[in-house]
């Protein structure tokens, strides 16, 4: 079998996985953004990498349930998203019947070239089969000088703490366990997606003014009370981060002198 059709079987199964859950997607703990303490907190991520929205035209990749472009329409982004699973689509359609919501592979988005001013995903990152294409996908759809902003996580390897309290914990939500297993076995990042990494291939693909930033403490104290205190101090343990970079601005043109 050619790796162009394995590819292609892996994304299908990737969206038919996300479709079965999207009924129950909302209800576990870390995916819907609560309003008050949470909402404000991811808000100060998006604004610390970002700065104010100014009507800026915004693509939420890999949307979801729309908790990611509920959250930037709020802040003033012109909020487009897109998403390869139609039930989950369903469902931000009905959140939010003002946002236009598309569905496509977030690796390969079919969106003009230069046509968004910010891109924001949300554990994303972690299941993308092929993130250097993916990346360099991005880059083409943003505009110069364009923004980007990843929140994403190593899921994968655990500190001593994680595997410690994981022992007395309930298994993480993740649908059908021996499926996503399955699945995370064979995506790019199967041994877990580094934040190193993830920035080296960015920088790869072309993005400038790239930045690392861990400071998610005050989003995981606002999810304590859903999570309960053995799966927060997990997520608290975990390698999780944002990472904000930047399309290189149009380089200005050089005029000769006349003779």
């Amino acid at each position: 079998m050619s790796d162009a059709i394995s590819n292609r079987d892996l994304r299908d199964e990737i969206r038919d996985y996300w479709s079965d859950r999207a009924a129950t997607f909302d209800t576990d703990p870390g995916h819907k953004i609560t309003e008050g303490a949470e909402m404000a907190a991811w808000q100060a991520l998006v604004r610390r990498h970002l700065g104010n929205a100014a009507g800026r035209e915004l693509l939420d990749l890999a949307s979801g349930t729309g908790e990611i472009a509920r959250l930037c329409a709020g802040l003033g982004f012109r909020v487009t998203g897109l998403d390869w699973s139609e039930p989950m689509l369903a469902r931000a359609r009905s959140k939010l019947p003002e946002v236009t919501f598309l569905q496509a592979d977030a690796e390969r988005t079919m969106l003009r070239a230069g046509s968004m001013d910010v891109i924001v995903t949300r554990h994303l990152v972690w299941t993308l089969v092929d993130p250097a294409a993916s990346f360099a996908e991005w880059l083409r759809v943003l505009r110069p000088g364009g923004r980007l902003l990843l929140v994403d996580g190593d899921f994968v390897a655990r500190g001593w703490l994680g595997r410690l309290l994981g022992r007395f914990s309930a298994p993480a939500s993740h649908g059908d366990p021996s499926r996503h297993r399955q699945i995370l076995s064979r995506v790019h990042f199967s041994q877990g997606a580094r934040a190193e990494t993830v920035a080296a291939m960015l920088r790869d693909a072309g993005f400038v003014d790239i930045r690392v930033d861990r400071r998610l403490g005050a989003i995981h104290r606002a999810q304590a009370a859903q999570l309960g205190w053995r799966k927060s101090l997990i997520r608290r343990s975990e390698h999780r981060y944002a990472i904000s970079a930047r399309k290189p601005s149009a380089s200005p043109l050089i005029t000769k002198a006349a003779p």
